[in-house]
């Protein structure tokens, strides 16, 4: 019982801070009471596949699905932009992770075994990993730093333009790549993953400046406009 309890504990801390940082990135407001309760039910479902049934792979797949699916329908976000955070989110957060999981394993304080949870290093991990993005979004919030492209509202009408494509299709390898980091963990590649990573983040990041700048975005103040004149 006290072996779920932390589980769910300190997945629940991961997927806040997944949440948080990318609320702050793209300027979304914060729903703390739904950015909780879906902690619980996805880390609910982890402690089923992967820890009752060992299925890391699984697991992975089904949270970045639950992830997409919270997004749309819990955070009411446009389903093409749902993509487009859910990859983000995973991207980022996971190349925070690795950075540590690569500090770590030189430290000798990192196995294999951690990444079936139920171990002191791997809460450690979680902690330390979802320090450093609260912290990130944290200062974003105070910096007033992000993108606003992303629409306030499911039903808005968006144009999607090529810079918006190409951030979906880095959406493509992100679970593919987390599964990698436990098959690469104990070979001579591992650096590749946080350095991966760092790649797409930087064409995350470079396409989104572009997007926010380039005068296509999607402008929230038009919706608060339409809101007011009771436009649909």
């Amino acid at each position: 019982m006290l072996d779920f309890a932390l589980y769910i504990l300190f997945s629940m801390l991961e997927t806040f801070a997944m949440f948080f940082l990318a609320f702050r990135v793209f300027k979304i407001d914060l729903y703390t009471k739904e950015m909780f309760f879906a902690g619980f039910i996805m880390a609910f479902f982890s402690y089923i596949i992967r820890v009752e049934h060992n299925r890391v792979e699984a697991d992975i797949i089904s949270q970045y699905l639950l992830m997409f699916c919270f997004y749309w329908l819990l955070f009411r976000v446009h389903v093409f932009y749902a993509a487009i955070l859910t990859g983000v989110t995973y991207q980022s957060y996971t190349f925070i992770q690795t950075v540590y999981i690569f500090l770590l394993n030189k430290l000798g304080n990192f196995s294999a075994h951690s990444f079936y949870g139920l171990d002191i290093n791997t809460y450690l991990l979680q902690t330390i990993s979802a320090a450093t993005a609260i912290g990130i979004g944290a200062y974003l919030g105070i910096k007033r730093k992000g993108f606003d492209f992303v629409p306030d509202k499911p039903q808005g009408f968006i144009h999607i333009s090529s810079k918006e494509k190409f951030l979906f299709i880095l959406n493509l390898p992100t679970a593919a790549i987390v599964i990698s980091i436990m098959y690469l963990f104990n070979s001579g590649y591992f650096y590749l993953v946080p350095l991966i990573y760092g790649f797409l983040l930087f064409c995350y990041i470079y396409l989104s400046y572009k997007k926010d700048r380039s005068g296509n975005e999607y402008f929230k103040s038009q919706d608060r406009l339409d809101d007011q004149t009771g436009k649909p």
